[in-house]
């Protein structure tokens, strides 16, 4: 049998060179040149982010995009701004995460159980990628379902990562009207044909969290109610 972790390091590499939108790969460059204030003296990635996290994963974590100023300039998933902050301390505190916090790609930081990725491998303007962008990217996402043989539960943050993930799975199938299947915080859903449960969590944005439109106690009870999903 292919080893996982070979095949998403091969599929890393091909992320990371990946020129296929050249709207998201100019911004990418151009925000990686101009930088933030306060992050002058850092290198930035700027580039396609690849996922990460544990090849042997029964939870997968499906985000929108890297954010300009925080995965597009550590070089990792969730990585160096307030929506990192918030979703590592709950994966920590849950047990999917070997440490709080997120700085940088050479941190220590482990996954366990736990693989995060995300729709969209480049920072986008305005948070707002284009369908073609979205379509672009589409593939990275279906080879990592292909690959990840023991997920059993995927964790979907905020509606645009929901409805792409649905796109993905039911393509292809027999599947039930989408509208039997709607996004809601808390939400979790099995799905035919044997695919993962999908769960549902608005997304860890610094807006959210600043209105408490999503709290941490909200976002620990999706993820025990994961836990005890996957001791089952």
């Amino acid at each position: 049998m292919p080893d996982p972790t070979l095949q998403l390091q091969a599929l890393e590499k091909l992320v990371v060179a990946c020129t296929r939108c050249p709207r998201l790969i100019r911004h990418c460059r151009k925000v990686a040149q101009e930088k933030r204030r306060m992050y002058q003296g850092q290198d930035y990635w700027g580039k396609p982010v690849p996922s990460f996290g544990d090849p042997e994963a029964e939870l997968l974590i499906l985000g929108l995009a890297p954010a300009a100023h925080g995965a597009n300039r550590t070089g990792r998933m969730f990585t160096g701004d307030r929506s990192g902050d918030f979703l590592y301390r709950a994966l920590y505190q849950a047990g999917f995460a070997s440490q709080p916090e997120s700085r940088h790609r050479e941190d220590g930081l482990v996954l366990r159980n736990c693989y995060i990725t995300a729709t969209l491998r480049c920072a986008p303007p305005k948070n707002k990628p284009l369908p073609l962008e979205a379509r672009n990217c589409r593939p990275y996402l279906e080879r990592e379902l292909e690959i990840l043989k023991r997920v059993r539960a995927v964790l979907a943050l905020g509606k645009i990562a929901f409805d792409a993930y649905l796109r993905v799975v039911s393509e292809g199938r027999d599947f039930p009207p989408r509208s039997q299947f709607p996004f809601a915080h808390g939400a979790s859903y099995a799905l035919p044909g044997g695919l993962p449960r999908l769960f549902a969590s608005y997304h860890p944005s610094q807006q959210n969290t600043q209105t408490r439109r999503l709290t941490p106690q909200m976002f620990r009870a999706v993820l025990g109610d994961i836990r005890r999903y996957l001791a089952g």
